[in-house]
């Protein structure tokens, strides 16, 4: 990424779309998923490209990097229209539109956030049919939580979804707990006789195999196999007491 100083100067803007054309290309086809029918990727794209300008436009330096500003800036812009041309029925917009002001009233002449039963009565609405619009205006707007990276974090590459456990993680304490194990293994291990602590090592530290340790030690593969077993029966033993 090229580095620019502000103000840029107009015959520099080639240079710079040329420059982020391919992360605007990326995010377009990251947040291509969320496209509805009317609007197309060469749409979001040209988002993008505006949301470029506008950051160039509007860059000033020592704040922040103008890669940081104008990378936000185009995700920003293509979110904003994906949320803009979320396409909902005028008599649904307006539902929507009426429970949000109920709410506001509600919550003025009350003192606190109405609930879901105190706005349908409000509007002498069903319950069922407070959950069904409620329920559209939340789909009709997608987000992704890519959407959540802020500002804050826009010189390093975290966001919330860096900050989500993995299932499949092990947890602080079986970390702990395995650690545990492997240093009363090791404390064992060197109770052992040379040799079997030798023949240990190379078998599953180094992964050699029983022939090619015979080789190391100059002795036969049967008596290397000898050797592991009486290593491992002993350990079996120190563990059980």
């Amino acid at each position: 990424m090229l580095k620019y100083q502000s103000p840029v100067k107009e015959e520099t803007k080639e240079e710079i779309i040329k420059d982020f054309l391919p992360y605007i290309k990326y995010t377009a086809y990251r947040l291509s998923w969320k496209l509805p029918p009317h609007i197309t990727l060469d749409d979001l794209i040209s988002v993008g490209l505006m949301g470029l300008m506008d950051a160039v436009d509007r860059f000033e330096p020592g704040r922040v990097k103008l890669k940081t500003y104008a990378e936000l800036r185009i995700r920003g812009a293509m979110i904003d229209e994906l949320r803009a041309t979320a396409w909902i029925p005028r008599s649904m917009r307006k539902k929507i539109d009426d429970i949000n002001k109920a709410k506001i009233q509600l919550e003025k002449k009350t003192g606190k956030v109405p609930d879901e039963v105190e706005v349908a009565e409000f509007l002498k609405i069903t319950i069922k049919e407070y959950y069904n619009t409620m329920q559209y205006a939340t789909s009709s707007n997608p987000i992704s939580l890519e959407d959540f990276k802020t500002i804050k974090y826009a010189d390093s590459s975290l966001n919330i979804s860096e900050c989500i456990p993995d299932p499949k993680a092990k947890s602080p304490l079986s970390l702990l707990e395995e650690k545990d194990v492997k240093e009363g293994m090791a404390l064992l291990i060197n109770t052992l006789p040379e040799k079997e602590k030798l023949v240990l090592a190379l078998y599953y530290y180094e992964e050699l195999t029983m022939q090619e340790i015979g080789r190391v030690l100059k002795i036969t593969e049967s008596r290397v196999c000898q050797i592991h077993s009486q290593a491992l029966s002993k350990l079996k033993t120190k563990v059980s007491k």
